[in-house]
């Protein structure tokens, strides 16, 4: 059984271990195995699945249930010149949170069922469509979510009700066109002309300037094989984000009309694919005022801070989008984290863990006790 000093160090001890053992999307073997050991330690039933990593752990009874996500999956990066799987996503710090919120839970009178979440690849944006498609929020009325937010955003100490994320999309592309001779460029067509021109195309969508949104391409590769070759041929990737679903729609329709014009004025084969589409937040009013009232209950009203509006997104996004009654929002929590999400050496302040912990463990049984 769990034997520990005291449940803060517990949850840094999960901690740890989930740092020290990142796993990319869909591949989160040896932390599922975790999650099931310590589940198993708390004496909490949890059921797994077939065909994907991730779980999902139940305690309390009630006709209703109650529900919070924890994200699993790790990012795979360049850190000191070596691709691996890094947790710079925070996500270890998500389940750590979450775990030490069941834990303070597991043995209290609740009234409703609390369902934990423990989701696979958020990363690539398939996992919560995934558990959605495994019954995971059926009888749920409210769902809750946690992140660490970069210190731009909260500093330590301090906790947001909401995180507003943008929408985004994410598009990969080919072009087909013919190799050439460097001294005879009229003989082939020049793939890199095409990037350039979707570039461009890019820099000249224009919506309501009040409206926040990009698109830019993030991955070029055309390579001829030789300095005095023409690529005839590439690859490309398109990231596009807004703050509002349908920004996002409206400039995916111009990139796809771009795309089209492009292939024709070059007479040159251009296909692609939006690979994902992770939508913006829509956070119920009633589930982020149970959050600022527990924010509030967990640590003092000093610690309460207003909603987060961030470029980033989540596709935790997906249960809102999928399930229209549901009442949902992702609470923030400070943790002086630098140099930002998603950086190979992002580090925080470890108190965090506690701050969250304590708001989520008080966000649910104040959900699940009405």
């Amino acid at each position: 059984m769990l034997a520990v000093n005291s449940t803060e160090q517990m949850i840094f001890d999960w901690f740890q271990y989930f740092h020290a053992n990142p796993e990319v999307s869909w591949k989160e073997i040896k932390t599922t195995a975790k999650l099931a050991e310590i589940l198993d330690d708390m004496g909490v039933s949890y059921k797994k699945f077939n065909d994907v990593t991730g779980l999902v752990a139940e305690i309390g009874k009630g006709e209703e249930t109650i529900a919070v996500r924890a994200d699993i999956d790790a990012l795979w990066q360049e850190v000191d010149g070596v691709m691996q799987a890094n947790h710079s996503c925070g996500h270890d710090a998500n389940i750590s949170i979450v775990l030490g919120a069941l834990y303070a839970l597991k043995n209290e009178p609740l009234k409703k069922k609390i369902r934990f979440i423990f989701q696979p690849a958020e990363e690539t944006g398939g996992g919560a469509l995934a558990m959605i498609d495994r019954g995971v929020m059926e009888d749920v009325t409210h769902l809750f979510g946690v992140h660490l937010r970069p210190m731009e955003e909260l500093p330590l100490g301090k906790v947001s009700p909401a995180i507003y994320h943008g929408a985004a999309a994410f598009l990969t592309g080919t072009i087909t066109g013919i190799d050439a001779h460097g001294a005879r460029p009229h003989q082939g067509k020049n793939a890199i002309d095409v990037v350039v021109a979707i570039q461009q195309m890019l820099k000249n969508i224009h919506v309501d300037p009040f409206e926040v949104y990009s698109a830019k391409i993030t991955k070029i590769v055309a390579d001829g094989g030789s300095v005095n070759i023409i690529p005839g041929n590439a690859t490309f990737s398109i990231d596009v984000r807004a703050q509002k679903n349908e920004v996002l729609a409206q400039v995916q329709r111009d990139v796809d009309k771009g795309l089209k014009q492009i292939a024709e004025m070059f007479d040159t084969g251009v296909a692609w694919d939006w690979m994902d589409v992770t939508p913006g937040a829509e956070v119920s009013s009633e589930a982020a005022a149970i959050a600022e009232r527990s924010i509030v209950e967990a640590l003092g009203e000093q610690s309460l801070a207003p909603a987060v509006m961030t470029p980033g997104s989540d596709d935790f996004h997906f249960y809102t989008i999928k399930n229209t009654e549901l009442k949902a929002t992702m609470i923030g929590v400070g943790a002086d984290l630098g140099p930002g999400l998603h950086h190979p050496k992002m580090t925080f302040d470890a108190k965090a863990l506690l701050d969250g912990a304590k708001v989520i463990a008080t966000t649910l049984k104040n959900s699940a006790m009405k």
